[in-house]
């Protein structure tokens, strides 16, 4: 098969690699791809929200299948529009992605469906905002209604942070916010939960437990992800039941009843307090740094997982995983997730040990004449799988002690909570 995959992140890296496990993939293209994936698949450089320069190369090429990495296409509508042309498309259409391009949307299907999430409120203007906050209990959180790479977040401890953070959105951080988001805080543990769905048979996809918080000790901004580790330490029986009945499935069957299906990955963010989980938010993709500690994992022939979605016969498919734990630690540029230099070399990759326990992803990078050179904020994704949590942090830090990159930096607590525990 000739497959094509969008985006240029870690996670569409670890999708690469994945694919290329397969006896089944032919030609394998990138678009626009980075450093890491030139050195695997043909990196082409158009932009992912150019639909029809993408469907004009898709057709020119005869690619089989197309894998949607980022959420931005997915909400603007690339599936429906690549569909029409009778191209085959792994990942939700337009209307299901609103799970993820609108908060709001997502809010209103969990009052809707009795979903559990934290009380909120809605507002238009900065005059409403500050009405509704002048008699709100803090902490409390606010969100940019719009897609905002993960980082539209604010966790305000009072009224002046509150302000200013809705100040910050309306006036347009995080991109045009018609929109704000104001949510009661929820107390309890984070965790990510991942589900497969043809639109009929839904199976779970791994649980992973994100590090938002640029500093160590979860304090400082939120950022796209610090690091992360699989499985969650939260996860049972009984909380996974609790997950799939009470928000998984209520919200499938709203998207059934607004007349679309979901198909694709769909990840939840939850919060769970005493084995209770509360839906944060949705994604309507694999996460980043969640699929890069994931996909090592996976067994399955991933190109199987994909047609298998496509043709509505998942059920048939029978997902298996290594029984290993796995951490995944990024390195960011010095700076991020504020102002940070950009198109810096990176050197001593050949001092680097990866095989088949321990990888390297690569996220915001690029190729200049045989040289790596850092292009973005979260710039290298370190990831080993082991018998034990601990191990596999350590391994990671072996290897970050090997590359020496004096311009970056990382949290050396990533999986900590896990590791106290074992």
């Amino acid at each position: 098969m000739k497959i094509a995959i969008l985006g240029s992140g870690g996670r569409e890296h670890a999708i690469a690699i994945s694919i290329l496990k397969s006896n089944k993939i032919r030609k394998l293209y990138c678009i626009p791809g980075n450093a890491g994936t030139s050195e695997l698949a043909e990196n082409i450089s158009i932009d992912i929200n150019n639909f029809e320069k993408i469907y004009n190369f898709l057709n020119e090429k005869k690619i089989d299948l197309v894998v949607v990495g980022p959420e931005e296409p997915l909400v603007n509508g690339i599936v429906d529009y690549l569909e029409k042309f009778n191209i085959q498309v792994f990942g939700p259409n337009k209307k299901a992605s609103q799970l993820e391009g609108s908060k709001i949307f997502t809010k209103n299907l969990c009052q809707e469906y009795n979903i559990p999430t934290a009380a909120f409120g809605v507002f238009q203007n900065m005059k409403d905002t500050k009405k509704y906050l002048e008699n709100s209990k803090y902490p409390i959180v606010i969100k940019a209604d719009n897609l905002a790479a993960g980082k539209g977040v604010y966790i305000c401890k009072n009224k002046k942070e509150a302000l200013q953070s809705v100040k910050e959105i309306f006036e347009g951080k995080f991109g045009k916010a018609k929109n704000v988001l104001v949510e009661e805080f929820l107390d309890g543990e984070e965790m990510s939960y991942f589900i497969i769905t043809d639109g009929k048979t839904i199976k779970n996809f791994g649980t992973a437990q994100d590090h938002k918080r640029v500093g160590e000790g979860d304090l400082g901004n939120n950022t796209g992800g610090m690091g992360a580790y699989s499985p969650s330490r939260l996860i049972n029986k009984t909380l996974e039941e609790k997950i799939l009945n009470k928000i998984i499935e209520p919200t499938l069957a709203g998207l059934n009843k607004l007349k679309t299906k979901y198909r694709g990955f769909l990840y939840a963010g939850l919060m769970i307090i005493k084995n209770e989980p509360y839906l944060i938010e949705y994604n309507v993709r694999m996460g980043d740094p969640e699929c890069q500690t994931i996909l090592p994992l996976l067994k399955t022939d991933i190109i199987d997982l994909f047609i298998s979605c496509n043709n509505q016969n998942l059920n048939d498919l029978n997902l298996t995983w290594q029984n290993k734990k796995s951490v995944c630690v990024v390195l960011c540029s010095n700076g991020y997730p504020e102002k940070y230099e950009k198109n810096v070399k990176i050197q001593n990759f050949d001092k680097l040990k990866l095989d088949r326990k321990n990888f390297l992803f690569h996220a915001g990078t690029s190729k200049s004449e045989n040289e790596i050179i850092a292009t973005g904020g979260r710039v290298l994704n370190f990831v080993s799988l082991s018998e034990s949590f601990s191990k596999a942090r350590e391994e990671i830090h072996k290897n970050l002690s090997r590359l020496r990159w004096e311009k970056g930096f990382y949290r050396k607590d990533i999986a900590s909570k896990v590791i106290n525990k074992e």
